[in-house]
């Protein structure tokens, strides 16, 4: 009796491994899979991924002042980084105590002083018949706050904002301590002929999140006590409050100077047109030594970021995750540029072995 089912007619099914076109598409279906299950992490876990992007940026911080301070102060990484740890912890805590009260005073005035120039400039438009209806401050910065993107649970409350607070100071001091601790763990998943790559990656990305900090903390610095100094010698009021406003504003790129310009020329046209005038000048006098003498240096020691990109980044961040995007901004852009720098300098480095 004749059967047909021999073995030179079977042909290898879609459970056969071994065959090479069965192994080769498996490879590619997975690697499709893989790419869409980060995609949905990415999604669902934007805010977790966010916080512990915000760590890595405090602990570029403290390994930066670490770093400088080993350059005067020859003792142990773990010493230095306490220091550098209390130095600043001490700082907000001296600045709350001494000068909270007084800030809350100030930033209560402030926030009449704004809404009574807003709602002037509100009924100025209406008379012009640039805006329809009687709007008032309370009703724009509803609408203001909406175009910011949504702030998730994560952040949305005060026990939440103190939380996620904490974690990122948390991330931050436990990566600072031990670095490469958490870089040879990350390396240890990728496969060995990776790691030197990945590590020549890293050490990129740590000098350039480390200078790029420093110049922020410049930035601040520099706006922050210049703004207070200028505007206190001109006598516009709450020249200390405005002062720190515009110094933390600093740390966003781009849209923290236009808030801070805003609230500058709102309190300064409160006191009358001479007064505006010189807060008009106070900020185009810190934005031109900001963006002409501290950006440049900054610029030139890091990733040179177009300011264009900075700010669409920040816009886009921005409307997708809300204030913890908008301030992560700028830190992913420079972390995009260096890992693209470096492949596309490792791509030109294959294509001349190639030529020769």
């Amino acid at each position: 009796m004749n059967d047909d089912r021999g073995s030179h007619f079977e042909q290898r099914g879609p459970t056969e491994f071994r065959d090479p076109l069965v192994r080769q598409e498996l490879k590619r279906a997975s690697i499709w899979f893989g790419l869409g299950l980060a995609i949905l992490a990415v999604i669902f876990l934007a805010q977790p991924l966010l916080l512990i992007l915000a760590g890595i940026v405090f602990s570029a911080i403290l390994d930066g002042g670490t770093r400088l301070l080993g350059r005067v102060l020859p003792i142990g990484r773990g010493w230095r980084l306490a220091i550098v740890t209390l130095l600043g912890f001490g700082f907000i805590i001296g600045t709350i105590v001494y000068a909270g009260l007084e800030l809350v005073a100030q930033a209560e005035g402030l926030r009449a002083i704004i809404t009574a120039q807003v709602d002037r400039l509100l009924v100025w438009t209406n008379q012009l018949g640039l805006l329809t209806g009687n709007l008032k401050f309370d009703q724009v910065g509803q609408q203001l706050m909406g175009t910011l993107g949504r702030l998730t649970t994560a952040v949305g409350t005060a026990i939440g904002a103190i939380g996620s607070l904490v974690m990122i100071l948390v991330i931050g001091i436990f990566i600072a301590s031990e670095p490469h601790l958490y870089e040879r763990g990350i390396a240890w998943m990728l496969p060995l002929r990776s790691r030197a790559d990945f590590y020549a990656v890293s050490e990129r990305m740590g000098w350039t999140m480390r200078r790029l900090m420093m110049g922020r903390l410049v930035g601040m610095a520099v706006e922050g006590v210049g703004t207070w100094i200028l505007l206190w010698a001109g006598g516009v009021p709450m020249a200390a409050l405005l002062g720190l406003l515009t110094g933390l504003l600093a740390f966003i790129p781009n849209i923290g100077a236009i808030v801070s310009g805003v609230l500058l020329m709102l309190v300064g046209f409160s006191q009358g047109m001479e007064t505006g005038l010189w807060a008009i000048a106070v900020y185009f006098i810190v934005q031109t030594v900001d963006g002409y003498i501290i950006v440049p240096w900054v610029a030139r020691r890091t990733v040179d970021l177009a300011p264009a990109t900075v700010l669409g980044a920040q816009l886009i961040f921005g409307a997708l995750f809300g204030l913890m995007g908008l301030v992560l901004a700028d830190p992913i852009v420079a972390m995009t540029k260096t890992i693209l720098e470096h492949r596309s300098r490792e791509t030109d480095l294959e294509e001349r072995l190639d030529a020769g």
